[in-house]
Formats: C-alpha cells, sequence, structure tokens
C-alpha cells in the first residue's frame, strides 16, 4: 500500500510508486495521457516512438537514482527523462562506491539523500527495499525493481507500449513466457493486465510458474479464473490461461446472451507475446532447460498478429531475427521508457496543470487490508528469505508487519513489505497464553481482541515461548494435522 509520510510542518503528504497497484487504473491513463503529450510535442521527428527534445518542465528538481543492483535502462531512461524535463540528476550507480559499501542501511541512505534531490528511484535486491525505503524517505521513492517483488515503472512502458499499437490496452489476450518466479517485471505487468480485463497466458520455464502468492491474488484479489482446455489429438500441451471479468462483467463485450465468453477467449488470437530472460541472479542453477522464442514459435497461427515483447536485456531467450519483424516491438518499448517516465516525474511533483498524483483520492486500495504488527521479540516473520526484513543492517528499522487477507473463511498474513503470503501459522492469545491453529481467529473485527494475538511459524514455536493449546479448541486436532502436513 502506498505510505503517507507527513512532516509536522507542512502536513503534507508524501507519495510514493513501489507497487503497480499503488494507482489507479485511471491514474495509469493519466500516466500515459501526459506520456503522449510529451511524444507528440518533443518526439523525434524520424522516430516517432523516441523523445528528441527538451522542455523546460522542472528546471529546479533534481532526481536521484540509488542502484544497488545492476542497470542501464531503467537508470538512463529516468535520468534521460529528467533532462528531458529540464531537471538535474545525481547517482549512485555502484554500490562498491556507496556507503551501503561501509554498512549503511537503506533507511539512512534515503533519509540523507532526500536532502539533495526532489524523487528517489531505487533499486535493490531485496524484495520489499523500496516499501522500506518508502517508509523513511520524505520525498517520493519510485521502486526502480526490488529483488523479484516488482518493476511497477517498467509495467507503465509495457502497458504504454501495447496501447500504441492496439489503442487500448483492455481485454487482451498476452502470453508470458520464461521465468515467471522470478521476474519481477511480470509480477507487476500481470497484476496490471488482469486489472484491465486480460487473459493472461502463461509459458513458464520448468519451474518457473507465477509465485504462489502471485497466482493467489490474480485469482482472488483481481477476480481472474484459471480455465483450462484439454489438448485435442495432435495438439499442443494443455493450455492454462488467467481469465479476468471486467467490469462489469466481461460478457457484455460480446452480442447476444449465449456467448461462452471463457470459450472466445480460448480461442481468440494471441495479441502479444511478452519474453523474459532468466534470472539468473535470483537462481542457483546457472544452467537450466529455457524456452526460446523464434520464427519457427511465431509460425504458429495463433501468433499470427502478436506483438512481440521483451523488457531486455536478452540472453539467448530471444532469437535476434527477430528483429525485423514488424512484430517485434522491444527496442520500441524500450525507447517508450523516457516519455513515460517523464510523465510520471511530472505528475509526481505535481508539475502538470490541473493534473497529479500527489493525493490519494482515488487509490487502488480504497478500503486498506488491516495491518498487524509483531513484536520483533517474539512471534512470525516474513517467510521469503529475500525479504528486507532479513537483511542484517535494516535490522533496526523494519517491523514485522503483516496485511490480514482474509480468504475463503480463513486468514493469511501478507507481508506488507515483499507481499509474500502466510497461509499456515500458529494463532496464540498473549492474555490467556494459549495457540491455536484456526486463522479464522484473525477474522474479527474487534480490534482489542485482534492486538491479544500474536502469530507463530510453528507450534513448537508457541511452546517454546510459554503457550499451551487451547484447551476444547474447534477444529484443533484436524488443524494441527494439516499444518503437520504443510
Amino acid at each position: 500500500m502506498p505510505e503517507r509520510n507527513m512532516t509536522p510542518q507542512s502536513k503534507t503528504v508524501t507519495r510514493h510508486l513501489v507497487s503497480i497497484n499503488d494507482l489507479t487504473n485511471n491514474e495509469i491513463e493519466c500516466v500515459f495521457e501526459v506520456a503522449q503529450s510529451f511524444l507528440n510535442e518533443l518526439g523525434d521527428r524520424r522516430l516517432k516512438y523516441r523523445i528528441g527534445r527538451g522542455k523546460r518542465v522542472a528546471p529546479d528538481s533534481i532526481l536521484a537514482t540509488l542502484f544497488f543492483e545492476p542497470s542501464t535502462r531503467t537508470r538512463l531512461s529516468f535520468e534521460s527523462a529528467m533532462l528531458r524535463l529540464g531537471g538535474s540528476i545525481i547517482t549512485s550507480a555502484d554500490p562498491a562506491t556507496s556507503s551501503a559499501a561501509k554498512g549503511e542501511s537503506l533507511a539512512d541512505s534515503v533519509r540523507v539523500v532526500g536532502n539533495y534531490a526532489d524523487l528517489l528511484v531505487i533499486r535493490h535486491p531485496r524484495d520489499g527495499a523500496a516499501r522500506l525505503a518508502a517508509e523513511y524517505a520524505k520525498v517520493p521513492v519510485i521502486n526502480g525493481g526490488d529483488g523479484s517483488h516488482e518493476h511497477p515503472t517498467q509495467t507503465l512502458c509495457d502497458l504504454f507500449t501495447l496501447r500504441q499499437k492496439h489503442k487500448s490496452i483492455r481485454n487482451l489476450k498476452v502470453a508470458i513466457s520464461g521465468d515467471l518466479k522470478g521476474s519481477r517485471t511480470i509480477h507487476s505487468f500481470v497484476y496490471a493486465l488482469a486489472r484491465f480485463g486480460a487473459t493472461i497466458e502463461p509459458l513458464p520455464a520448468p519451474g518457473m510458474e507465477l509465485p504462489p502468492h502471485v497466482d493467489r491474488r490474480l485469482r482472488e484479489e483481481f477476480r481472474s479464473k484459471i480455465v483450462t482446455r484439454a489438448a485435442e489429438e495432435g495438439e499442443a500441451p494443455i493450455d492454462a490461461l488467467y481469465v479476468t471479468a471486467d467490469e462489469p462483467h466481461q460478457q457484455s463485450l460480446f452480442s447476444g446472451p449465449e456467448i461462452d465468453y471463457e470459450r472466445v477467449m480460448i480461442e481468440k488470437k494471441i495479441d502479444a507475446v511478452y519474453v523474459t530472460r532468466f534470472q539468473k541472479e535470483r537462481w542457483s542453477e546457472k544452467e537450466v532447460p529455457y524456452p526460446k522464442i523464434d520464427a519457427a514459435f511465431l509460425r504458429d497461427a495463433k501468433y499470427s498478429e502478436a506483438s512481440v515483447m521483451h523488457p531486455l536485456p536478452r540472453v539467448g531467450e530471444l532469437d535476434a531475427a527477430i528483429d525485423s519483424d514488424n512484430r517485434a516491438l522491444y527496442f520500441q518499448q524500450a525507447a517508450y521508457g523516457v516519455p513515460v517516465r517523464m510523465a510520471l516525474i511530472s505528475l509526481l511533483l505535481g508539475l502538470q496543470p490541473g493534473k497529479s498524483l500527489r493525493s490519494y483520492e482515488t487509490g487502488f486500495h480504497k478500503d486498506r487490508l488491516p495491518l498487524y504488527n509483531q513484536p520483533k521479540s517474539s512471534g512470525i516473520r516474513c517467510g521469503n528469505p529475500n525479504c528486507i526484513v532479513h537483511e542484517p543492517s535494516e535490522s533496526q528499522y523494519v517491523r514485522n508487519r503483516f496485511h490480514l487477507v482474509r480468504v475463503a473463511g480463513q486468514c493469511l498474513l501478507r507481508c506488507a513489505y515483499c507481499e509474500a503470503d502466510r497461509d499456515k501459522f500458529v494463532t496464540a492469545n498473549r492474555r490467556h497464553m494459549w495457540y491455536s491453529f484456526d486463522t479464522t481467529l484473525w477474522s474479527t473485527d474487534d480490534e482489542h481482541a485482534q492486538k491479544e494475538l500474536l502469530a507463530f511459524a510453528t507450534e513448537d514455536d508457541a511452546r517454546k515461548a510459554g503457550f499451551h493449546l487451547r484447551k476444547n479448541a474447534p477444529h484443533g486436532a484436524a488443524a494441527r494435522k494439516a499444518h503437520a502436513a504443510s
């Protein structure tokens, strides 16, 4: 969720972009309108997708890029965007030459650099690092990629590319190939696609399917339904699609009440193939079987009109022979990073007359999930080993915070930093010193009762902390068996 940092003097709200879900659909469309206006006014006369000139929109503003991981496109396109707006940049592009090498925490870094710049773009190897930075920064923070969590501005570039090609980003059918587990770009992208009513066809490398928490959010938060089509004789393996209901419902998009929407979407041609590389920096294995998109793949009739996209860099998963194919959009996709980021910067800084991203009046998560602050001294921690909460240098600044998510009568804990879910845990009562396997106890709307609860990862952890099994606990034996099995 977006953070709200306020200074005692001004009481002004600082808006951050950590997740693509920090923006409403209308706000995303607003970014695109401003990006298009920059393209129309400042576009290269020879290459219509490239910004070729500048404008003094932000002459007194400074952008700082803090990159703790390698980057070419994201960092340079942000810096180019700020320079095209007439602003200035300062950068820390190599952690080896920054105070991070001395052990300085990210929380301290953003508080210091926020005194030197008006906007911070951060890339970090830890999931949830951008959310931590947003908690401490007094100027807007933009997530330039945090671990395998999200990369929201890449998704804005991707959606803008689709919009330029297909005139709309609504109700498309998009195939996504490669490392769907480790790619932060993919995680932001599928959330946004689902929100705009897309049908998503995953084509993962073996063992690199979407993470469980991303799959869960697609199905339960964005109302995507998984549709599986059995393979006919001689066909390729089974297709699995995420079919997302549009508002008010997608049936209305087709004439006649008897059209089977799911069948229509399965049979519809692919509008775009999105290819991503093997995220070798996130895996211990360095050589794995990996799909390659080439001319033979694209000869399939369903890809005949499909745009081919890639966030780049590519390392063998996308054949260079496709570069001359008129379906290839990945170099335009990279170029669109400048106008899109120009738009985002100017909107976050309130430099667009009549338009701004500085308020929270229309936040995507209007009904915020309840927040549970777990004591550091005991209880549960985020189960994602790459979460920022496990970074030693940040131990003084992070909290074991979770959003309480109610799903099908049960509760799960979603890390407030990296958004990984824990659906198996033990619930304890601090006042009466008992524990239970019943997660529905967290569903209470009584804030006082909820504050008495404590979460533990295992029954053994609860016992070591001095808690005993609740007597006559409903579903206790069955829940214990299920918990042990998990």
